[in-house]
């Protein structure tokens, strides 16, 4: 019994020891401004010790707060992303001296594996660049429609995601406007349209936001890891914005993603 608390009291010692290793920075407040708290990720949780501030997360990756009165009661606010667990303390100050925006230094912050988080969207970001930088010599699938060509360069695995590298190729002298890239299991064959299935599947990450392009076009995509029978496909669709608009879709073999690489 003794060994037993000897022990938890060196726990308490150490977890002591790491909430103090980075000390709280200042955030100077006012009842008048909006104060945003901007991370390099996704904010995952957040706490203020006082109820005379009010918070939110407007955006995945900023948190706004804003004291509810004048002189208020003021304490710490916590925030944790995906990697990383920092706190502010915050100060009543004059509206000229009140932060408007405050951005998270990853260097000042305590590091923290958030168990729910697998692999964090700067990790997905260094990994998928990592793939943009492989010439695609032989395309695991490719289409051609309408004077566009559509390939899947390369299919990659780490840890539990598949990053799938995308590319089109425009050989007409009209832009190339995407409405939607949509991302499908489904059936090989099409009996009926009845019995036809088929279970969309979304991205949880794709390097580029780019929607618009002239002559080439790559983006990289990561999916959770998943699986699925050899009498279906991942079928990947690709639309044009326009009335009359030109649409691709490429057809990717469990075989194909079999033969994922690593990066």
């Amino acid at each position: 019994m003794k060994n037993i608390m000897t022990l938890l009291a060196l726990l308490a010692i150490d977890f002591a020891a790491f909430s103090q290793s980075q000390p709280p920075q200042i955030i100077y407040v006012n009842e008048c401004i909006s104060t945003h708290i901007v991370s390099p990720g996704p904010i995952k949780y957040v706490d203020i010790s006082t109820d005379d501030v009010a918070g939110d997360i407007p955006v995945d990756n900023i948190f706004r707060i804003k004291p509810k009165k004048t002189n208020p009661r003021l304490g710490v606010v916590t925030i944790v992303g995906e990697r990383y667990l920092v706190q502010y303390k915050l100060t009543y100050a004059p509206i000229a001296m009140a932060s408007t925006e405050v951005r998270i230094d990853p260097t000042q912050v305590d590091e923290y594996l958030n168990p729910e988080v697998s692999m964090s969207v700067q990790e997905m970001k260094s990994f998928s660049l990592q793939a943009m930088q492989h010439k695609a010599q032989r395309p695991a699938v490719t289409t051609r429609k309408d004077k566009v060509v559509a390939a899947v360069n390369n299919i990659y695995t780490m840890g539990d995601y598949f990053f799938i590298d995308l590319s089109l190729k425009n050989k007409t002298n009209i832009s190339y406007d995407i409405d939607q890239i949509r991302f499908k299991i489904q059936d090989k064959k099409q009996v009926k349209s009845t019995n036809f299935q088929q279970l969309e599947v979304e991205p949880v990450h794709r390097l580029f936001n780019q929607d618009s392009f002239k002559r080439r076009y790559r983006n990289v995509f990561v999916f959770k890891k998943f699986s699925f029978p050899e009498e279906k496909v991942f079928n990947i669709e690709i639309a044009e914005k326009q009335v009359s608009g030109r649409a691709i879709s490429l057809k990717v073999d469990y075989s194909d993603v079999l033969k994922a690489d690593t990066l």
